[in-house]
């Protein structure tokens, strides 16, 4: 715990730890809380109370999967680092982590790392995506962390923010972390030859300092991403072009856009002016939420 350029070792008292029983950690990287120095020490205190967040992500926890993980709080915006080659990006995985951030109003850029190793399918791939994204309003970047392509721009981005930056394990978090800030000195990871996917580098999410206002929250490599904290409404309002087009379906915003009349989405997606991808990850998401039973999503 940070407190006047001090740091604490902090644990959570036993009623706190209680307060917010969903969570597995009630507290999270980000948040701001009140503390009081444990006597007779000079490091240690006792987190006391969590102040209000203006905001907080979170996941399904992958180990107690009734409860949520609290990655992080009050965050000004969130970097999707992800590759269209070594590892292979999962299908799905920029939505779902825009699922994350986008019911909180935290705007997302999409950064496609590695740029230096893309051949011809993986720059089509890049394309594939970028053309997907930016036409419903998200920014997408490419760039190399190895070669330093596109660090200059990043780091502006950067400069004066909070930024929570994420991605599956491999995608060069950590290279494009020292890259940008070779002081933090963070170790980096190789892509395992046996499985293609990439190593875990960093265990827990962590904030470091960068400039006078900014930080960066690093976080751990995903390798999967489900919610029992929303309900099907919850994901198609979450998906901002269906969403926009919701008014325009039979039965407005209740349409859930998998096989009522009259739908809106259904009709764009079939004249291809809505991306079946996103499309086909939001019926992904929505048969994993009717497949977690009542119990599982609201305890």
């Amino acid at each position: 715990m940070h407190c006047d350029d001090r740091l604490y070792r902090s644990r959570i008292v036993g009623k706190l730890r209680l307060a917010d029983k969903t969570f597995t950690n009630p507290v999270g990287v980000g948040d701001r809380v009140l503390i009081e120095p444990e006597p007779g020490t000079s490091d240690q205190a006792i987190i006391t109370e969590v102040l209000d967040r203006k905001n907080y992500v979170v996941r399904q926890s992958p180990r107690q999967k009734h409860q949520m993980h609290l990655i992080a709080a009050n965050i000004d915006q969130a970097i999707v680092l992800v590759t269209a080659k070594s590892p292979e990006l999962k299908p799905g995985f920029i939505d779902r982590y825009l699922l994350m951030t986008e019911p909180q109003d935290i705007p997302a850029i999409i950064v496609f790392n590695k740029v230096d190793i893309y051949d011809d399918e993986a720059w089509e791939k890049y394309q594939y995506f970028e053309e997907i994204y930016t036409d419903i309003g998200y920014p997408v970047m490419a760039v190399s962390a190895e070669k330093g392509n596109g660090m200059t721009e990043i780091s502006a981005l950067l400069s004066g923010k909070i930024t929570l930056i994420g991605g599956q394990s491999g995608v060069g978090k950590s290279t494009l972390i020292s890259a940008l800030f070779p002081h933090l000195d963070l170790r980096t990871g190789d892509i395992s030859s046996h499985t293609g996917k990439g190593t875990h580098t960093t265990t827990f999410a962590q904030m470091f300092a960068i400039d006078a206002q900014g930080y960066i929250i690093d976080t751990p490599g995903i390798k999967t991403l489900s919610y029992n904290n929303l309900e099907k409404m919850d994901v198609a309002h979450n998906f901002r072009e269906f969403f926009t087009l919701s008014g325009q379906c039979r039965f407005g915003g209740s349409c859930t856009h998998t096989s009522e009349p009259g739908c809106e989405v259904i009709a764009a997606v079939e004249a291809g002016t809505v991306s079946p991808y996103r499309y086909q990850t939001y019926l992904a998401i929505l048969d994993e939420i009717d497949s977690q039973n009542y119990w599982e999503r609201k305890n």
